[in-house]
């Protein structure tokens, strides 16, 4: 099968206007309930929608959507996930069975969208196949889990979890297809929804009140957090990745593509989407010291991302020394030291007013990119100039 190299589509946007809904909805469920307990449950929220998501990114990478029956079915999924993102804010209570039953039907539509693949791929079809099991036992768990509460809801979710993203391990991307440029471009742009979100949270947070000074520093310096995560990722990473993965080939992408985007962008969006309920906590009460939870949000939410980057360069690395290809850009303490200094933080922030608190993330952040500027300049123009 001829592999897609054209860019994301616009029925692939449209069909992620839901997954957009779907991450406010986490945030709107942990915000409505920020304990460790309400915290747990939107990671846990969030890790079963990507696993979702990134199901169809992997789908459209292979198959045409605009054709016909795909599209057909991605409207259906739609509708699926537009439920799904409305139970949310209950799924772990009154909406527990409705939740598992909607996301197990987008489960079952993806399976059936591979299959019209399948025809025409049969190594596809052997890979499709052995995904069957993890992908229509971990929904099936979710659906029990909604006749449950407490702890023994929980411990379903964590099984139906543990099923779905060790699943895929099986077989270690024999059959599978990744075109790199539009399985690239298709994640930066989920990455720049999730940013949005940190946005959206400013908005939603100052929503009826006195745009009193306070705020508007608060919203400014929110927006240059924002700002600083867009350059962090933007401004080298996603050119370096999406390099190294077109310089790889056979099942060494498809694991590539598997290990950095499907897993390591999880817990990069999850710090996206921790920062912005820490920033809609800060724009609700700007004078005061933030909660233990908000102000973990804000600064641990900040340091998962950072940190992530740390490890997203650790994967890229083995695939160089496993692979006769060029060094992708550098390792720098950078991150490293900003992720730690995050935490460092967390003290004071619950100490000092949540306005505070946030001026000091943002210097951190600010930091970090005058570090990559001055100190990175020649390695940044020599990754930019060999852009793919």
């Amino acid at each position: 099968m001829a592999q897609r190299e054209q860019r994301v589509t616009p029925l692939e946007l449209f069909f992620d206007l839901v997954f957009v809904f779907a991450i406010t909805q986490v945030t709107l469920l942990m915000s409505d309930d920020p304990t460790w307990e309400g915290l747990g449950r939107g990671l846990v929220v969030l890790a079963a929608l990507w696993w979702a998501w990134t199901g169809y990114a992997w789908l459209t990478n292979t198959l045409e959507p605009e054709e016909g029956p795909v599209r057909a079915g991605m409207f259906g999924a739609m509708a699926a996930m537009l439920v799904v993102a409305l139970a949310v804010p209950q799924a772990f209570d009154a909406h527990g069975v409705l939740f598992g039953v909607a996301y197990l039907i987008v489960r079952l539509l993806q399976l059936q969208l591979y299959a019209i693949a399948g025809k025409r791929d049969p190594d596809l079809l052997a890979a499709m196949l052995r995904m069957v099991p993890s992908a229509t036992l971990a929904p099936l768990i979710i659906v029990a889990a909604g006749f449950f509460d407490g702890p023994a809801q929980a411990a379903l979710w964590l099984v139906a979890l543990a099923v779905d993203y060790l699943g895929v391990l099986v077989g270690r991307g024999q059959g599978w297809r990744v075109s790199p440029a539009h399985f690239a471009e298709r994640h930066n742009l989920i990455v720049i929804i999730a940013l949005g979100e940190s946005i959206v949270a400013i908005a939603v947070g100052t929503a009826g009140v006195s745009l009193t000074p306070s705020i508007v520093a608060a919203a400014v310096l929110g927006i240059a957090v924002v700002v600083a995560l867009w350059w962090a990722y933007f401004d080298v990473y996603a050119v370096m990745s999406q390099r190294q993965l077109a310089a790889t080939s056979g099942a060494a992408r498809v694991r590539l593509a598997r290990d950095y985007y499907s897993y390591l962008h999880l817990p990069m969006i999850a710090g996206i989407v921790l920062f912005a309920l820490g920033l809609k906590k800060t724009s609700e009460h700007v004078g005061d010291p933030l909660a233990t939870v908000p102000a973990l949000a804000l600064c641990g939410g900040l340091s998962l991302y950072f940190l992530t980057h740390v490890a997203i360069r650790v994967r890229l690395v083995y695939s160089v020394r496993h692979a006769t290809t060029a060094r992708p850009g550098w390792i720098g303490p950078g991150r490293l030291v900003t992720g730690i200094g995050m935490l460092a933080l967390l003290p004071a922030a619950l100490e000092l007013s949540a306005l505070t608190a946030l001026a000091s993330v943002t210097g951190l952040c600010g930091a970090l990119i005058a570090y990559d500027v001055i100190h990175h300049r020649q390695e940044r123009a020599e990754v930019r100039q060999a852009r793919p």
